[in-house]
Order: structure tokens, then sequence, then C-alpha cells
């Protein structure tokens, strides 16, 4: 019960935590018989054995919070449901955009890319590049088109389209 409670406590205050990391673990053998007793109850968690659930949240850190929340909400059509000095959230088809205000020169090392799903690689690529923002990899084809740019802020912002990926719950 406790591990509930802090969980649900990290989902609703992730924008404000934001190192809080979550972590399903399988329940074990007595848990689940009250779990399963439990779970009927509304607003039940669900545990699953699946470690990775899918993109959740990518978050950029800006110089500037304000042009940064301008540019994409422009960029994407979508204005933030989140709106604080310190964190600015877009629900982005079910998923998270995050920018948080830079502290100090901004710099960029080498990490991971995440690929926002579009419907039109090309158009989104070249219309990323009209706002803004510089290239960064080129549209290719592997089965899937995919390509990103760098923000005007430094982010690497990828794309990817996907015509036969479909999310599941």
């Amino acid at each position: 019960m406790h591990r509930r409670l802090v969980t649900r406590a990290c989902l609703v205050a992730l924008p404000l935590l934001l190192g809080c990391r979550l972590q399903q673990v399988p329940p074990s053998r007595a848990d689940s018989a009250r779990r399963a007793a439990s779970d009927s109850s509304a607003g039940a968690v669900p545990v699953t054995t699946r470690h990775f659930l899918g993109l959740r949240t990518a978050i950029y850190r800006v110089p500037d919070l304000d042009a940064a929340k301008a540019w994409y909400a422009e960029a994407t059509g979508v204005t933030p449901y989140f709106d604080e000095p310190y964190y600015v959230g877009f629900n982005i088809g079910g998923f998270e955009l995050g920018l948080m205000p830079e502290e100090g020169p901004v710099t960029r090392g080498t990490s991971g890319v995440a690929y926002w799903g579009v419907t039109n690689a090309d158009s989104a690529h070249a219309r990323l590049l009209e706002l803004g923002a510089t290239p960064h990899e080129p549209i290719e084809d592997h089965g899937v088109r995919i390509g990103a740019v760098k923000d005007p802020y430094g982010n690497v912002l990828g794309i990817v389209e996907h015509p036969t990926f479909k999310v599941e719950p």
C-alpha cells in the first residue's frame, strides 16, 4: 500500500519533482493475492511485468522558457497544459513534451534522441527548418522515414513517420 501511494505521488508530482524514478517490479506471490482483491477499487495503479511501457516524456532544457514555449507551440500546434516558471508541459498525442529552464550556459553532450511521430517526415522536417531549427539528421528511409533537427536552443528533436506503428494501452 505504501509503495502504491508513493508511486501515485510521484506520478502526480512528476513535473514538480522530475528526479523521481518509477520502477515497476513484478509482485511477489503473497502480494498478488492482496493486490487482486484491492485492484478492483477505482484508481488502482496496475502492476505489470513489462518494465518499459513506451515514451511518456521528453524534456528539453532551454535558456529562454518563454521563447521556447512560443516556438514549440508554433511548431507543434499545441498550447501548453502546464505553464510555470520552472516547467512548461505540452500534451502531444498523449505524450509529454516538457521544457525546463537551463541554469547557466547551455551545453549539450551526447545523449539519446526522442523521436516524435509525424504523418509526413519530409514536410515536418521542412517546417521545423522554416521555424528556425537547424539540420541535424536528414530524412532517411529505413522502412520508416526518420530524421532530426536541432531546435533553436540546441536540443535534438527527432521525427519519425512510421505508418504501421500503433500506440497500445
